[in-house]
Parts: structure tokens; C-alpha cells; sequence
């Protein structure tokens, strides 16, 4: 059954989305990849949502981070991916600092060829901890990032650092 025309895409739309860009060669060899840092290009997601191919250099990640109100999607192209998130939903606004429980922790291996979709205020960190190794992904979000939080964690606390809006990374 196809999504009607016009409504938000769900996250098993977007994990669609992010496979079929996967298998787009010509595109994902137009990544210029960096050395040293990150390279991304925008790319337009399905049905008004905010997608993004991202080259990993070696020894490369995001830092802790949620994406706000938006439910999201992503699949390792090349190389692999890690992602550890917390397996518990966090109060949206009106804190700084906050001491997670024990068993909170869940960290995926994502190779080439993988990917996940997840919910609404998903707080993870993704790392290619590859020593040698690029690493290519596609990202779709819906809706388009309202926000960003990033956060700093020592060991079970987690603070609040900066909170970024669409016009930090145009």
C-alpha cells in the first residue's frame, strides 16, 4: 500500500528512501571525500523531508546528539558505521544535566549494506571508528530538522551543551 500523496513520511518510508539513495552509484561517487573531516551534500528527501549523504573519514563521529521532534532514517553505504544511543526517552526541555540508570546503553554495528530508522527525540552518537577506512551514509529526517541538541556525557551523565537551529549548518 502506497502513502498518500502529501502525508508525512513514516520512518519505514524514509528506511526505504535511504536504501534506494544507497544504491544510486553515480551519486554516491559524487561525494568528495575529506581526509580529515566530514563531507556532506543535501540531497531532496521524500515528501518535504531533509536528507544527507555524509563521507566519515577514519576516526570520525557526531558527539552525543537528538534531532528534536523529527523521526529519522539511515544506512551505511561504505565501510561501517557504530551507533550508540540510549534505549530511554529523555525530557524534551527544562534541564542541563541529567544521570542516566544503568542499562540504558545499546550500541549497533551498522556495515555496509545496513541501516536503521528510528522515533521522534532519539539520542545517539554515531562514529566511525575505523582506523583506516572511509565510510559513506545516507540520512533522511522528517520533518526537516527543526533542531539539533548536542550533549556532553561522562560517564552516566549527560549534560545539555547547544542547542542548534537550521541556520547553524546551512
Amino acid at each position: 500500500m502506497s502513502p498518500a500523496v502529501g502525508s508525512a513520511p513514516t520512518q519505514a518510508d524514509l528506511l526505504d528512501f535511504v536504501r534506494r539513495t544507497a544504491a544510486d552509484a553515480e551519486l554516491i561517487d559524487s561525494l568528495p571525500l575529506d581526509p580529515e573531516g566530514r563531507t556532506w551534500v543535501r540531497l531532496k528527501g521524500p515528501r518535504g523531508s531533509e536528507a544527507w549523504l555524509i563521507g566519515w573519514p577514519p576516526g570520525t563521529g557526531t558527539g552525543w546528539h537528538d534531532h528534536a521532534e523529527s523521526v529519522g532514517a539511515f544506512l551505511t553505504v561504505s565501510g561501517a558505521l557504530k551507533e550508540n544511543s540510549l534505549a530511554t526517552r529523555l525530557p524534551t526541555d527544562g534541564w542541563k544535566t541529567l544521570e542516566l540508570t544503568e542499562g540504558v546503553d545499546h550500541e549497533r554495528r551498522l556495515p555496509a549494506g545496513e541501516g536503521r530508522a528510528f522515533g521522534r527525540h532519539h539520542v545517539h552518537e554515531v562514529l566511525n571508528d575505523s582506523r583506516t577506512e572511509h565510510a559513506i551514509s545516507v540520512h533522511a529526517y522528517y520533518p526537516p530538522l527543526p533542531r539539533i541538541r548536542r550533549y556532553s556525557r561522562s560517564g552516566q551523565v549527560l549534560r545539555l551543551e547547544q542547542v542548534e537551529r537550521p541556520e547553524d549548518w546551512q
